[in-house]
């Protein structure tokens, strides 16, 4: 299934029924008096939140929605029947903003939740409503109401615990598929990653939802590369890990560089909680992965891990650093737990 986590629709509720103006008329009653019935209200617009779902890909291909209208009312006091409602499916975490993507309109993040977005047409009144004391034989009906149109923007944002950020060939993919189920695309070229991937990681009986997005690159927030559009899908995340390639001549640098796009990026992503993982150490000797570590540290204002997500040294301890920021989002981590995962690097 392709991935989709934008879309742009037209959705317009159903107008009423019109209300009916008739008679009673049965042999040996003169005065049968008005029996008109009212018409149907208008189909309602509503959108679900749904658990089996990932992906907007459906309103690519559909992109006008409408409501049915309103059936009119008949003679006998029979009321028209009421316009078939329209519920639109939604995966968890959509966004739902008006044409000019100014006002968000709902933000869906539970399963099973469901809002109106457009109310349907009222229902049309038959000659019945008018009767009165004084008027026994009324020729009034109204019309039903008007539905509603709107174009408006589905924006989907994964929602996941902690989040992976970091340069093209930085390691995100390979260490999603060591610590996860997920099995991401992983290469020796950059852009591998070409959409959001989930993965559920276990830590001594608990678990988190991992998220990895495609790299960023110097100018991501102009569109070089891929772009930071998929920078949304970490907005959720209580933590973020940075992956920076220990192979690389200068890891400061590579960090200074996605710190900046997601600093031009903004929604507050430079104010989460972040890990730095010095990942593809099992590449070095240990006395250029110390050297290394010292630059990244004198460059960050964040803990700094050492890491290799080929070999799985020391990821037990990034994932524990990690959970600890998810289960306490409003504290540091754990002293100890950084401690022992910022020791010195060792052979393995």
């Amino acid at each position: 299934m392709k991935f989709l986590d934008e879309a742009k629709i037209f959705i317009k509720s159903g107008p009423g029924g019109q209300g009916c103006m008739s008679f009673r008329r049965e042999k040996y009653v003169e005065f049968g008096g008005p029996d008109g019935g009212d018409g149907g209200r208008g189909g309602h617009i509503y959108v679900e939140c749904v658990n089996n779902l990932n992906t907007l890909i459906d309103y690519r291909y559909q992109q006008h929605f409408k409501a049915q209208k309103g059936r009119p009312g008949m003679g006998a006091n029979c009321a028209g029947a009421a316009g078939k409602d329209i519920v639109l499916k939604a995966p968890v975490g959509t966004q739902i903003f008006d044409e000019s993507r100014e006002f968000l309109l709902a933000d869906l993040t539970t399963p099973g939740e469901k809002i109106l977005l457009l109310e349907g047409g009222q229902s049309g009144a038959g000659n019945t409503r008018f009767k009165s004391s004084t008027n026994r034989a009324p020729r009034k009906t109204t019309p039903g109401g008007e539905g509603k149109e709107m174009w408006i923007w589905l924006k989907l944002k994964l929602i996941a615990d902690a989040g992976l950020v970091g340069l093209p060939n930085a390691g995100k993919s390979t260490f999603l598929a060591a610590t996860s189920r997920a099995r991401p695309k992983i290469a020796d070229y950059p852009f591998t990653t070409l959409k959001p991937q989930l993965g559920v990681v276990g830590v001594n009986d608990r678990e988190f939802v991992l998220a990895d997005i495609p790299g960023l690159i110097e100018g991501a927030h102009q569109g070089i590369g891929i772009g930071d559009k998929f920078l949304g899908h970490v907005e959720r995340c209580s933590v973020l890990f940075h992956l920076v390639d220990a192979t690389s001549e200068d890891v400061a640098a590579d960090y200074q560089t996605v710190l900046g796009e997601m600093q031009a990026y903004g929604m507050g992503l430079t104010d989460k909680p972040q890990i730095i993982g010095l990942n593809k150490c099992d590449a070095l000797a240990d006395e250029e992965i110390a050297e290394k570590l010292a630059v990244l540290k004198a460059a960050a204002d964040h803990p700094v891990l050492p890491l290799s997500g080929v070999s799985k040294k020391g990821v037990p301890e990034v994932l524990s650093a990690l959970i600890g920021f998810i289960e306490q989002p409003e504290k540091a981590v754990e002293e100890t737990a950084i401690q022992k995962a910022d020791a010195p690097w060792s052979p393995l």
